[in-house]
């Protein structure tokens, strides 16, 4: 049996162009646009009975344009080089999106993707991430608010895999589909809903991402009319997350949900909204429909009012920004448990999440324990998990570390979140100070 050699000229990871050697001479140059003729080429050599196999060469990122195409990462299905970095942009038709769907993935396992990993981007540059992907768990489809999608994979020197095979095509910003969802939503109001909603579960392992954008003097309300994903008390498997402006930052979201409870409206702080659905490959549940709507930035938002009390509190609000002497001086924590109570706006106990410095101070999300004085503190509930965002005005005063537990005593600032200065109280919290704790609850301040 005669054989033919195929050689890649240019060959990206959308075959852009191929050469084939046949035995008979000459050469037969193929570029995107002729597929046809290279099934055609191969019925012709399989006619005269020459046998060929090409697989294609996947070389270091890449921009590539089209309806449709494959990515794959460098020298797959072959092991990745360590210590590189690899950007691939793809550009679909105007007006329409991008849906991605990986196919394998096999990188180096860690539990927050530290080392090696693959972001995706809803766009070129400035774009929210969808997702950052490691180890074996192969996402749901993936798809871009606008025309363009940015992938990214980067390895370290350690630890390393076969990588990942991608396909992407172009579809219709709002085509209904029972494996993707999501886009870009730029009316005064709409809806978003899981993928086969109402009719049955949404499926496994879908990512949904939905960027609301309004105009700059307004913000943004979003509520639930129906709620169920599978529930977890941490919220680790199958859940919604919400994020102030474009893109997944710890930092700026707003709530973490999952249960069979529509988590209370929440608004943005701006005029941009990040709404992400995650549902991994086990448990699935009804899903959700949620409405958003634009709103004034002076709009009211209404607060349940703490309960009265026969001695009301008068102490002065905090102001919003600390003078760099007040965060140079020593710091020190003043007075105790049952000093501090009653001077404070609210009292929790809680296991910190997240913790992220920003400027001078330290911007956390705590998971609650329990809650002995609520006061104006905006708390997120998603089932029985409940959770509140906290600024440490002075980043060092006190200092808190992630993943430990902490008694909070402070103010609230207009947008709700726990305000601790450098005289408010915070301290570790042991089993022990709960009984002090609930004395405090019943106490009349």
């Amino acid at each position: 049996m005669s054989g033919v050699t195929l050689t890649s000229v240019f060959l990206t990871a959308s075959l852009s162009v191929i050469l084939i050697f046949c035995p008979a001479g000459g050469a037969v140059i193929l570029s995107r646009a002729h597929l046809v003729p290279l099934c055609t080429l191969i019925l012709l050599c399989i006619s005269q009975n020459i046998f060929f196999v090409f697989r294609p060469i996947f070389t270091c990122g890449g921009n590539i344009t089209g309806e449709s195409g494959v990515i794959g990462s460098q020298g797959y299905p072959g092991v990745y080089p360590p210590n590189t970095k690899c950007v691939w942009r793809i550009t679909v038709p105007e007006e329409k999106v991008v849906v991605l769907s990986f196919r394998t993935i096999d990188l180096e396992n860690d539990n927050l993707c530290r080392y090696d990993y693959v972001d995706v981007y809803g766009g070129h540059v400035s774009a929210q991430r969808l997702g950052r992907f490691c180890g074996t768990f192969k996402p749901g489809s993936l798809v871009s608010t606008g025309n363009k999608m940015l992938l990214q994979m980067v390895s370290d020197a350690n630890t390393a895999g076969s990588g990942f095979l991608a396909v992407f095509s172009a579809a219709h910003p709002h085509e209904r589909g029972d494996q993707y969802c999501g886009g870009r939503l730029v009316k005064p109001n709409g809806t978003f809903k899981t993928p086969n909603w109402p009719e049955k579960d949404y499926p496994a392992g879908v990512t949904c991402s939905w960027h609301i954008v309004a105009p700059k003097n307004q913000i943004i309300e979003v509520k639930f009319e129906k709620f169920d994903v599978e529930r977890d008390n941490y919220c680790r498997y199958d859940h919604v997350s919400i994020f102030n402006g474009a893109e997944i930052n710890d930092a700026r979201r707003i709530g973490k949900y999952c249960g069979d409870s529509p988590p209370a409206p929440v608004f943005s702080e701006g005029n941009q909204v990040l709404i992400q659905f995650l549902s991994d490959l086990s448990l699935t549940a009804d899903g959700f429909i949620g409405h958003y709507k634009f709103r004034p930035k002076k709009f009211s938002i209404t607060t349940t009012p703490p309960p009265t009390t026969t001695h009301p509190v008068t102490t002065r609000p905090i102001p919003l920004k600390y003078s760099v002497a007040l965060c140079q001086q020593k710091c020190k924590r003043r007075g105790t448990l049952h000093s501090n109570y009653c001077s404070s706006n609210f009292v929790i106990t809680g296991t910190v999440i997240t913790a992220m410095m920003k400027g001078g101070s330290m911007y956390a999300t705590v998971s609650i324990i329990n809650v002995y004085k609520e006061g104006n503190l905006a708390i997120q509930q998603a089932g029985k998990t409940m959770s509140t965002k906290i600024i440490i005005l002075c980043k060092k005063c006190p200092f808190i570390r992630r993943g430990l537990n902490y008694i909070f005593m402070g103010q609230v600032d207009e947008e709700g979140r726990g305000k601790i200065a450098p005289q408010h109280f915070v301290m570790a919290f042991k089993t022990k100070n709960q009984k002090g704790l609930n004395v405090l609850k019943n106490k009349q301040c």
